[in-house]
């Protein structure tokens, strides 16, 4: 593959490997359970060379994986088997398997974003969600030229309701990271080291959190007042709903201390188990369809036309973050959260500073453990 550049190295690859190549970009630890299990081979490519590497190699995740040669049988084997199958991303696609795949996964993609943002009635898991959208990046890798307009890749969350004025984020809201394993968390860590060049014992501090599973809301402060309520929308655009966070107890009116004259505070709207249990109790009573979870409730209940009912029930705001703002809130991103906590808003209590990896994984692992104690439901830990 000598002179010739990365994309060109995986058709050649593609094209004439033989026995198959199954492809995917799954981190080095995960495709070598599928190496072992199919009795493959690794393919991974390291400065822009491709290179066979048996899957005992140390430090793998440092390596960018292309995919595992299979023998015959293991492709035919694959071939008949929907489960296994549908987790070898990306698996044996040429570049006509690949568009239409790609088709399929934006339209489901599509479908099961309404369902979840506009209509707060999820049809699948997180987790199978979460693989469909990884299989659509696989492919995409693989196919760069394919990429399409409707891609999951190019969008957050999905099109506006109907019944809200539309307004455009000053900055955008964009998703976060996906991590799936201990080595996606040290991968992201390293990369963030390389970036500044630091070394592995770099001063390094992260915050970690629990990721409150509600409704992202972006809260827009003039002169230390409430001047406008977004939620996150496709992420460009929100939905004014102002008047409904205003019946948020944990959303002032008017800001404590010295706010900057531009203050945009992000954070997530949800609602607390106990209060998703009154909820669920009185629309029993009342002989109404009950909520499936306390993330469609609180959805429902702040995206209502009618902030009577939005107030009528109990919501919750915790800030995490900020978008547009006119002065800093400190050098650090700590001392920024003690100053939107000094401001009048709720932060959450879990968070804590970690200042290596071993930290870092030490809290995902008390989070895990502590998870049925919180009063609010959560979908993993933020690192920031």
């Amino acid at each position: 593959f000598e002179g010739k550049d990365e994309e060109a190295q995986r058709a050649e690859m593609l094209a004439t490997a033989n026995p198959p190549l199954y492809s995917s970009w799954l981190p080095y630890r995960e495709l070598e359970n599928c190496a072992a299990c199919c009795a493959g081979k690794i393919v991974v490519m390291q400065n822009m060379l491709g290179t066979e590497i048996d899957s005992g190699i140390d430090g793998g995740r440092d390596y960018r994986v292309l995919g595992v040669v299979l023998d015959r049988e293991a492709v035919a084997a694959l071939a008949t088997s929907e489960k296994v199958g549908d987790r070898c991303l990306a698996a044996g696609l040429d570049k006509a398997a690949a568009a239409a795949e790609l088709k399929r996964l934006a339209q489901l993609i599509v479908y099961y974003d309404e369902r979840y943002y506009a209509h707060d009635a999820p049809e699948i898991s997180d987790a199978d969600y979460d693989g469909l959208r990884r299989r659509n990046d696989e492919i995409e890798a693989l196919f760069p030229a394919l990429v399409r307009a409707d891609s999951s890749s190019h969008r957050v969350g999905a099109p506006l309701a109907d019944g809200f004025r539309r307004m455009a984020h000053a900055v955008p809201m964009l998703s976060l990271g996906n991590a799936f394993s201990e080595d996606d968390v040290t991968e992201f860590r390293a990369r963030i080291l390389r970036f500044l060049d630091l070394d592995e014992d770099g001063d390094l501090v992260t915050v970690a959190e629990p990721k409150i599973d509600g409704l992202s809301a972006s809260l827009r402060y003039e002169n230390g007042e409430l001047a406008l309520g977004l939620t996150r929308g496709d992420g460009r655009e929100g939905e004014d709903v102002t008047a409904n966070l205003r019946t948020l107890d944990d959303v002032p009116d008017s800001l404590a201390g010295d706010p900057p004259a531009i203050l945009e505070v992000r954070g997530e709207v949800y609602m607390a188990k106990p209060d998703f249990a009154v909820l669920n109790d009185a629309r029993e009573a009342a002989e109404e369809p009950l909520y499936a979870n306390p993330r469609n409730s609180a959805a429902g209940s702040l995206r209502q036309i009618d902030p009577a009912i939005t107030a009528s029930r109990r919501l919750s705001f915790a800030a995490y973050a900020w978008g547009e703002i006119s002065d800093p809130l400190g050098d650090t991103l700590w001392q920024a959260r003690d100053r939107l906590g000094g401001f009048g808003f709720r932060l959450d209590g879990w968070a804590a500073r970690c200042t290596d990896l071993a930290a870092m994984l030490r809290y995902y692992k008390r989070v895990v453990g502590g998870r049925a104690d919180l009063d609010y439901d959560i979908d993993g830990v933020v690192y920031k």
